[in-house]
């Protein structure tokens, strides 16, 4: 059977020119997550660009992971001349605005995260199983990766070190619960590491009232600190993935407390606190800019840490241009 997959249009008139490389790319990782050995093409039908792929009858768990690409408007059934629309499985646990409503400069598009993630989960161990995961976004600024992880019915944490972006999603997060009417819990804490106090906001909610009473529930714990703390705080419970967009070097570069750092050396840093934050099976995606980060750069720090990256088709090149001063890619890598 051949199954067709038409792309949402995106908004971004630059991005939208990318969006057929990335998304075949993308379907290709889920389609091999799954263990379907075909390859994806593209063409046009009726005008439109679809992406298509050969293989059996899909089987309803088929259907429901390739249901989570980042871009599927429509996933059909070619029949001759004819398509078959498929009913696409929904994997919302919030509402779709949740990780699009709040916008700041420097925001990673939510359809781009998503694209991360689903090609770091079907990188991973856990790519069938039943169980809500756990997303870790170790630099997480205002909080899209936790918010678009959260949307799809997964656990997040987040750790920045900027007070205020966390307080921005925390408040924000707080009010679009509040005007969906979704049943939550909120607490403030600290976790002590060494001798340091690390602030933490926890977040406790159901996508139902009944859910949240029987305990059915997810988290969001967003913890004020350095990321090189990280594998400090999630000791007890390390993540299954690890979804992080790195400075593109554009407007600031990294810095270690007051002191500006080089790409290699804040990677040297703070990826063995990551490589602690993962769960064994585990995969991690990193963006970054390809004009202040070379990959075969990223890739090597991720192997010195103790990460195998994934290095071939279809995971061996998702890059793209964004602005004259940022030409995006972005690397999977599993913890063995």
């Amino acid at each position: 059977m051949e199954f067709c997959f038409q792309l949402t249009p995106h908004a971004n008139i630059r991005y939208r020119e990318a969006q057929l490389h990335l998304g075949k790319a993308e379907l290709q990782c889920l389609l091999t997550g799954l263990g379907l050995a075909c390859p994806v093409d593209s063409t046009v039908i009726g005008g439109v660009s679809f992406l298509t792929f050969s293989a059996d009858a899909l089987s309803d768990a088929q259907l429901s992971a390739l249901s989570r690409h980042s871009a599927a408007l429509m996933i059909c059934e070619r029949q001759g001349d004819l398509l078959r629309p498929l009913e696409k499985v929904s994997h919302a646990y919030l509402t779709e605005d949740l990780a699009e409503v709040l916008k700041y400069k420097g925001k990673t598009s939510a359809v781009f995260t998503r694209m991360m993630l689903n090609c770091a989960h079907a990188a991973s161990d856990f790519f069938a199983s039943p169980v809500p995961l756990t997303v870790l976004d170790p630099i997480c600024g205002k909080g899209t990766t936790c918010f678009v992880a959260l949307q799809q019915g997964m656990n997040a944490v987040g750790v920045d070190v900027d007070r205020h972006d966390l307080k921005e999603a925390t408040d924000y997060f707080q009010r679009h619960l509040q005007f969906h009417h979704v049943k939550y819990k909120l607490e403030q804490s600290s976790r002590t590491v060494g001798k340091q106090a690390v602030p933490a906001t926890g977040f406790t909610l159901a996508d139902t009232k009944e859910n949240f009473r029987q305990g059915d529930v997810r988290t969001l714990t967003l913890f004020l600190a350095d990321t090189g703390l990280t594998g400090s705080l999630l000791r007890k419970q390390p993540a299954h993935l690890i979804i992080g967009d790195l400075p593109y070097g554009v407007q600031h570069a990294p810095q270690d407390g007051r002191r500006r750092e080089s790409f290699t050396q804040m990677l040297a840093r703070v990826l063995p606190a990551w490589h602690d934050a993962l769960l064994p099976g585990g995969a991690i995606a990193l963006s970054f800019n390809a004009l202040t980060l070379r990959r075969a750069e990223l890739i090597q720090l991720l192997t010195d840490t103790g990460f195998t990256p994934m290095l071939e088709d279809p995971y061996a090149d998702f890059e793209h241009f964004v602005e004259t001063a940022v030409t995006r890619d972005f690397v999977v890598a599993r913890r063995g």
